[in-house]
């Protein structure tokens, strides 16, 4: 679907204000402080857009353009989709051209996931931005922050119970001494992805990091 050198701009979804940092319904705006390090671009409040936003350059081999653009919302999570518009319009991205990085309970921690498209999945963030576009055709990265419990010995209705009181909490908690050692590894990971996605497109990408997984810890 995604030729290569197509992304132009590149979002991570999470909560602004210092009493959300590093926890785990933020690790989309990890992701793109990871980038916006190892790539040298300066991150700064962008009003017109409503969020964190910066623009660097890459090489033409990862960026058609010769630049790349990175955006962390602050409409707080879920009127994500006003500030992805925002900039979208301003720089005639299509939907095709954004690559939207966020959490998901669903996969382990540890565990990416990336897709060309699809529903929100019962996302918040992702509900606000397909809104916004009017479409749902625009790649994603899925990093698993999982559901904070043994499985193993519950039954499927006590896990969906369990996960359905305590949702709120878990994601807006933060990651244990344990877990930020594996969330490390994987915002390293995630940077490979993203720079194996601009430089030999989506499909490869996917090929090649959609069966990797971080080990989680066992305590």
């Amino acid at each position: 679907m995604l030729d290569n050198q197509s992304i132009s701009l590149i979002v991570g979804l999470g909560n602004p204000g210092p009493e959300y940092e590093r926890t785990r319904h933020n690790i989309g705006f990890m992701a793109i402080d990871r980038l916006a390090s190892d790539w040298s671009i300066s991150l700064g409040k962008e009003k017109r857009f409503y969020g964190i936003f910066g623009e660097g350059r890459l090489s033409s081999r990862l960026a058609s353009s010769g630049k790349i653009r990175l955006l962390k919302p602050t409409t707080y999570m879920n009127v994500s989709g006003q500030s992805v518009r925002a900039c979208a319009d301003w720089f005639k991205c299509n939907p095709e051209n954004i690559l939207v990085i966020y959490d998901d309970m669903d996969l382990p921690l540890g565990k990416l996931r990336l897709r060309p498209s699809g529903s929100a999945g019962g996302h918040n963030g992702m509900k606000s931005i397909i809104s916004h576009l009017g479409n749902q055709n625009f790649p994603r990265l899925r990093l698993g922050i999982g559901r904070g419990e043994n499985r193993s010995n519950q039954s499927t209705a006590a896990i969906a119970t369990k996960a359905n009181q305590n949702v709120a909490n878990y994601v807006l908690g933060g990651f244990t001494a344990s877990e930020n050692k594996i969330v490390n590894e994987v915002l390293e990971i995630t940077t490979s992805a993203v720079t194996s996605i601009l430089a030999d497109g989506l499909a490869k990408a996917m090929s090649l990091y959609n069966s990797l997984s971080v080990d989680t810890p066992t305590s």
